[in-house]
């Protein structure tokens, strides 16, 4: 191990040791120590870094702890992969609505993704991946409205 490695210490207590290339707004790029490949690895993974060369302690990002139900507005929806590098994958979720007259397309979606993050955090997850969204138009008529599914993947330390 290199006296000078910078440390990467995860919010799941795993330390990683190597060489930061760039801290960027929602990843931080890497290379292992003896490697010479760049790794990426999500923020959200990261509680801090400490800078080898002058023993800097950065702060990255705050753990996010999910307990109940209750706590369904601090999960936190991300919609690019590269966002959840570091963290652990878990099942897929739906979150489904159907549309109401007087709602928006907007606020339809957002009710959709409140769902979303109910689920996650009824089985403890901190994070969803946003995969894809579909609106069932197929059975329009007086009685039936579009329904929006926003689907995702759960993700934690």
């Amino acid at each position: 191990m290199n006296a000078q490695s910078d440390k990467i210490h995860k919010h799941n207590g795993q330390i990683i040791s190597g060489k930061i290339i760039k801290i960027e707004e929602n990843t931080i790029v890497f290379i292992y120590d003896n490697e010479s490949s760049e790794q990426i690895i999500g923020k959200y993974a990261v509680e801090k870094i400490i800078h080898g060369s002058s023993g800097r302690e950065e702060e990255i990002s705050e753990k996010i702890v999910v307990r109940t139900s209750e706590d369904w507005e601090k999960v936190v929806i991300l919609y690019e992969k590269p966002y959840v590098a570091g963290l652990k994958k878990g099942e897929v979720i739906k979150g489904k609505i159907s549309f109401i007259n007087f709602h928006s397309e907007d606020s339809g979606f957002k009710k959709a993704e409140k769902k979303l993050k109910m689920e996650a955090a009824k089985k403890g997850y901190p994070f969803v991946l946003y995969s894809e969204e579909d609106i069932d138009y197929s059975k329009i008529n007086a009685l039936d409205k579009p329904k929006i599914e926003k689907k995702g993947i759960m993700y934690t330390y």
